[in-house]
């Protein structure tokens, strides 16, 4: 099922009379959904992207705009007539039924042709318990369960009902970091053996560049940029999507491009020609330093962590904006902890330049 998005927009209105503070949570927001991908909503907290989320579900009204499930205007349907399945991100299991209680519940709410048997109840909970692997859970209760068990009781209470549109609210807050990525991988399986459209909103990067097909980043309520993750990461729109994806940060400086070549502080680091003279936001990926005793990057050197596979190099220098410059290279590397200073060479490909004023990508390098 697709889901389509016009002008979708959510205001809250001012709680104060004499000031007008009202908040646009959802700005204008357009965007088709195709049918049976896994769309990552992506920003920081009061982004709007669970307020787009509780729009699609219905759990909220628009201030303006439509929403569409295939051809359905499904804008002023109650969320129990939209045949979406719902997760949160506090699981909201009742305690005092068991799992196959709480999986088979949504089920008793059926009425005239769709309300089925006991029978037909039970073979439904069993089969999206099998999907979601808890079948051997069914008589247990939440609190004898682990988060990871509690979610995935969630999420088969959510596909009980063979949903249209599969929405998830951070549903993976609560879980350790290693559960986190388990249950995500679960997701992801589960949702390509389904093929149920799913929205998947988070505000870990990771785990939305992980399992999406597409993700859509939000700020302030409003879309800046959609795209496959990879696609996002290695061209975003802005300084900001270049900011809020990847592990760790992209590393941010103050430059100039001068005659063709691209300077930060005083270090000609990289040609860049057609681009014209400006003052610029230059962004290096952390895997986007190479040492180099030659090299044109020079940067004081602060530590050296050795991650297995990786070393991460820590260092700083005079144009960088952040707290400290990290580069992540491979731990072949033959790097002295003990001097004073490192050298880099650049991966042009990893090298990103934002307008200084606007911070949006330079239309010349975005070309190049």
């Amino acid at each position: 099922m697709k889901v389509v998005l016009q002008n979708l927009t959510k205001i809250y209105p001012s709680r104060n009379r004499k000031i007008n503070d009202e908040v646009v949570a959802v700005d204008n927001f357009n965007f088709e959904i195709p049918d049976g991908k896994l769309i990552g909503l992506l920003g920081p907290s009061g982004c709007g992207k669970s307020t787009a989320l509780n729009l699609i579900s219905g759990l909220e009204k628009p201030t303006s705009g439509k929403i569409f499930f295939g051809d359905t205007d499904v804008t002023d349907i109650q969320p129990e007539h939209r045949g979406i399945g719902l997760v949160f991100q506090n699981y909201a299991l009742y305690p005092h039924m068991t799992v196959r209680e709480n999986i088979v519940f949504p089920l008793e709410n059926l009425r005239g042709k769709a309300k089925l048997t006991r029978e037909e109840m039970n073979e439904k909970a069993e089969n999206a318990a099998k999907l979601v692997q808890i079948e051997t859970l069914m008589d247990r209760r939440p609190g004898e369960l682990s988060g990871g068990q509690q979610q995935r009781v969630a999420i088969a209470r959510a596909l009980v009902k063979t949903p249209q549109v599969l929405l998830l609210d951070e549903p993976l807050s609560n879980l350790d970091a290693r559960l986190r990525l388990q249950t995500r991988e679960e997701i992801r399986r589960i949702q390509r053996e389904t093929g149920v459209t799913t929205i998947f909103v988070t505000h870990d990067q990771e785990e939305a560049m992980s399992i999406s097909d597409l993700i859509v980043v939000m700020k302030a309520g409003v879309v800046q940029q959609i795209g496959k993750p990879q696609q996002v990461y290695d061209s975003p729109v802005n300084l900001f999507v270049a900011k809020f994806l990847g592990t760790p940060p992209i590393n941010v400086f103050d430059g100039e491009v001068k005659g063709g070549r691209l300077f930060a502080g005083g270090d000609d680091i990289l040609p860049v020609p057609g681009i014209s003279d400006r003052r610029v936001w230059v962004g290096i990926r952390p895997e986007g330093f190479i040492p180099d005793p030659e090299g044109p990057l020079r940067c004081k050197l602060n530590g050296i962590e050795v991650m297995g596979r990786d070393t991460s190099v820590v260092s700083s220098h005079p144009a960088m904006t952040g707290i400290s410059v990290r580069a992540i290279v491979s731990s072949d590397s033959r790097l002295d902890g003990g001097a004073e200073t490192v050298r880099f060479s650049l991966k042009p490909h990893k090298v990103l330049l934002f307008d200084y004023e606007t911070e949006k990508r330079t239309a010349e390098e975005e070309g190049r």
